[in-house]
């Protein structure tokens, strides 16, 4: 009896170690540092249009083509004033340049002969920037009698996107507060003994630049002189689409 009491001792002692040694440890977090990233969106429809218009003629005298040019991006600015008074318009990209035949090659110890000039290309672009986006079609269509469309983007206006950054802070920071909450389950803390130290916005630690809002427009196309100056144009279909607002946001926290 004395031998079995000592056996079943052993064996339960045995057993009691065993199962503390399998038992993990919770490994201490109090004063651990933390880096905790969260992001945040808010969409919105957009309501604001960046048009590019363009003319460009080509003639054997640089004057006339110049003239032409000029003659038509003015009447075609004035149909934009006309069709959408409040539109911001701002002319860019004037250029000249010759045209040379094509070259052919020449035979073999002969020498190069010089290029020869065929005439001019002139054109300028003009910079269509509006919020009437139900009058855009319409404005298009009337401009391109005389104007070709290059380059047509939508986004939000100056306005829209300041009145947005407060919901897009909001976002992001209830996205760090959800973040934190689960990391504090995690590590079996309460969220309370989180303390924030530091928080990045959008990288402004890293005084990154600003990308561009718009791309630079396309090369501009040559226009056809068989179109007629005064054709009438049926109206484009645009569908304005939206955009998304984000923002990045890192905090620096420790826990009690």
């Amino acid at each position: 009896m004395t031998v079995i009491k000592s056996f079943l001792t052993a064996a339960a002692a045995t057993l009691a170690f065993a199962a503390h040694a399998a038992a993990p440890e919770t490994p201490q977090t109090s004063g651990t540092v933390v880096l905790v990233q969260a992001t945040g969106e808010v969409v919105r429809a957009n309501d604001q249009a960046v048009v590019t218009m363009a003319i460009e003629e080509q003639d054997k005298d640089k004057a006339l083509a110049a003239s032409r040019v000029n003659q038509k991006m003015r009447q075609g600015m004035d149909i934009l004033r006309k069709e959408d008074p409040v539109a911001s318009l701002k002319t860019h990209s004037y250029y000249t340049y010759a045209v040379y035949a094509e070259e052919r090659p020449q035979p073999k110890g002969q020498p190069a002969q010089p290029r020869v000039r065929t005439g001019w290309r002139v054109g300028q672009s003009v910079q269509i920037t509006t919020t009437s986006l139900e009058r855009l079609p319409k404005t298009v269509a009337a401009a391109q009698s005389v104007l070709t469309l290059n380059n047509l983007q939508f986004g939000l206006s100056p306005q829209t996107t300041l009145r947005l950054e407060e919901q897009r802070i909001a976002a992001t920071y209830r996205n760090l507060t959800d973040r934190v909450n689960f990391l504090a389950r995690a590590m079996g803390r309460n969220a309370a003994d989180a303390v924030v130290d530091s928080i990045d916005l959008d990288g402004a630690g890293n005084a990154m630049p600003s990308p561009p809002m718009y791309a630079d427009a396309p090369a501009l196309m040559l226009r056809s002189a068989k179109m007629s100056e005064q054709a009438e144009v049926a109206e484009p279909s645009f569908e304005p689409g939206e955009t998304t607002v984000r923002m990045g946001i890192v905090a620096k926290l420790h826990f009690k």
